[in-house]
């Protein structure tokens, strides 16, 4: 399979993981636009929210609620966005929530120092 979230996984691309279970990652987006900028997806394939189930949706707000709580505490952020996108919007065929908080990256923290600032926090 073709999919960079099962590369990812299967440990054939590198990632700063915020976060694993037997079935969730959390992991750093490459865009950090906005500051620690993170996803969470299920280590199963499957390609959109629909097709979901409501105990996944529920372990992955769980995942988000904890994971978003300690960047806000890290990095001060006053307010973070939950997203799913879907359809068109979707650019990688492999669930993937995102966590987007509302700070830009202003002071231009490259993705390593972020990660750092998050894991110090453990």
């Amino acid at each position: 399979m073709d999919c960079i979230f099962c590369k990812i996984i299967n440990g054939e691309i590198p990632s700063n993981v915020l976060y694993e279970d037997k079935k969730y990652l959390a992991i750093l987006d490459l865009d950090q636009s906005y500051l620690a900028h993170c996803i969470i997806f299920p280590k199963e394939h499957i390609e959109d929210y629909t097709m979901l189930s409501g105990e996944n949706l529920k372990e992955m707000f769980e995942i988000a609620k904890n994971v978003s709580q300690k960047i806000i505490e890290v990095f001060s952020i006053s307010g973070v966005s939950f997203t799913f996108n879907y359809g068109s919007l979707q650019e990688i065929k492999h669930v993937h929530l995102h966590i987007l908080p509302d700070k830009e990256n202003e002071n231009h923290l490259d993705i390593q120092e972020i990660y750092a600032k998050l894991k110090d926090e453990d």
